[in-house]
């Protein structure tokens, strides 16, 4: 890989790659990049090992280029995930790298970041957003002040992009929740529901816990879960509710 076309994407701290999955964007074959790195820790985190940004990466960019150079016209596009994506600087360099080979970009996020997501918006054709729990209960999930606030902006602004985008490119945008009873429960689905509709979310993903990679102890929960009901859910309010 030339350094001309690595750009800044050479400092990207890559935690590990799946070369090839079918779930990871919906309908799309794509490879998927996950970051090193999150500025939350979310209690019931399928990747704590990603947490902590100080880790440096396992993967070499120049590892993923090559692969990527080697699957032009056999896959659909590349998703970067996470940790959370949006907090490392080299990500644009790697989006518009990844780009140029002609693959679509996909994005799975918290919304840390709001200001950073804002400027990749444009490059970006579909979006994973994380709104994981009601205003009331963030600060429990994710285990930082302000969270809520910071995500909320972000879903504001990708609705804001699709409006602007119109048709003619259209931004993909599922909203995903993480269903723990200690996250959300009946009520808070119920409150989730109307506010995600009114903003304008069209499609949205309940995601029932699984401890599979989860920590042996998960941090600030006291109690079992209990497996909340999510046929409550008013599926009217939206083109599409999937559960998972």
């Amino acid at each position: 890989m030339s350094a001309q076309r690595a750009g800044g994407a050479v400092d990207l701290r890559v935690a590990g790659m799946s070369r090839l999955s079918s779930v990871d964007w919906p309908g799309k074959l794509v490879s998927t990049v996950f970051l090193q790195g999150c500025p939350w820790d979310c209690f019931y985190c399928h990747n704590p090992a990603l947490i902590d940004p100080r880790t440096a990466g396992t993967l070499p960019w120049s590892k993923v280029w090559q692969h990527l150079t080697r699957r032009v016209g056999l896959l659909d596009g590349v998703v970067f995930s996470g940790g959370e994506p949006t907090m490392q600087h080299a990500l644009p360099d790697a989006v518009a790298a990844v780009r140029g080979l002609g693959f679509g970009v996909g994005l799975h996020t918290g919304g840390a970041y709001p200001s950073r997501l804002e400027s990749l918006l444009p490059k970006l054709d579909w979006i994973g957003l994380d709104i994981k729990a009601t205003s009331a209960n963030y600060e429990q999930v994710v285990g930082r002040p302000g969270a809520s606030d910071r995500a909320w902006q972000s879903l504001g602004m990708i609705i804001a992009e699709q409006q602007r985008r119109g048709d003619d490119a259209p931004l993909g945008l599922e909203v995903r929740t993480t269903v723990h009873s200690a996250a959300v429960d009946e009520h808070d689905l119920d409150e989730l529901s109307a506010r995600l509709a009114e903003a304008g979310v069209r499609t949205w993903a309940l995601q029932r816990f699984r401890d599979t990679g989860t920590r042996d102890v998960l941090p600030r929960v006291t109690a079992p879960g209990r497996r909340v009901d999510l046929d409550g859910v008013d599926d009217d309010r939206f083109e599409q509710v999937i559960r998972r």
